[in-house]
C-alpha cells in the first residue's frame, strides 16, 4: 500500500519536471500536464487521509492561485501554461505549503532569470550555434520559461509539503 501511495505522491514532482523541461525546450506547458497534476491530486490526497475540510482548503488555495495567475497572465508577466501549472501545484501544497513553494519558485526564478540575462549578454559577442531551443532561449530579449522555476520550486518544497508530511506521519 505504501508503494501505491508513494507512486500517487510522485505525480506532482514527476509532472513538474516534465512541465519545466517542456517549457525550457518549447516555451510552452501543454494543458495535459497541468490537467494531470490536478487530477492526480485527488487520489493522492485521499490516499494520505486528507480530511474533507483539508481537501476544501487545498481547493481554495488552488482556485485563488488560478485567479492570481490569470491576472499575471493578463498583465503579460507570465505565460498561460505557467499560470495553470502554478495553480495546479498550489492545489497540492494547500494553505500550509504554498508559501514555501512560492518562495522557492521566486528564488529559482530570480536565479534563472539572472543566469539567462548574463548568458544572453555574454553570448552577444560570440556567434552561438546549437539546437533551436537553445538559440531561442539565449536570444537577446527572448522570453523566459518560468516553468523551469515552478518545477524547481515544487521539487524543493515537496519534501515538507502537507501531503508528504501526512504520509510520513508528521
Amino acid at each position: 500500500m505504501d508503494l501505491l501511495i508513494l507512486a500517487l505522491l510522485g505525480v506532482l514532482p514527476a509532472l513538474a519536471i516534465v512541465g519545466g523541461l517542456n517549457d525550457l525546450v518549447t516555451m510552452k506547458i501543454p494543458n495535459w500536464i497541468s490537467g494531470l497534476v490536478v487530477l492526480g491530486f485527488f487520489p493522492a490526497a485521499i490516499a494520505v487521509g486528507l480530511p474533507p475540510l483539508g481537501l476544501a482548503a487545498h481547493l481554495g488555495v488552488g482556485l485563488v492561485a488560478l485567479l492570481v495567475g490569470a491576472g499575471m497572465f493578463a498583465l503579460r508577466w507570465i505565460g498561460g501554461g505557467d499560470a495553470k501549472l502554478l495553480a495546479a501545484a498550489c492545489l497540492w501544497f494547500g494553505p500550509a505549503g504554498t508559501g514555501a513553494f512560492l518562495l522557492w519558485t521566486a528564488i529559482f526564478g530570480g536565479l534563472f532569470c539572472l543566469a539567462l540575462v548574463l548568458a544572453r549578454n555574454w553570448l552577444r559577442a560570440y556567434p552561438f550555434q546549437g539546437p533551436g531551443w537553445a538559440v531561442r532561449l539565449l536570444a537577446p530579449k527572448g522570453d523566459i520559461p518560468y516553468g523551469v522555476a515552478i518545477a524547481a520550486g515544487a521539487l524543493m518544497a515537496w519534501p515538507q509539503s502537507p501531503l508528504m508530511l501526512r504520509f510520513m506521519g508528521g
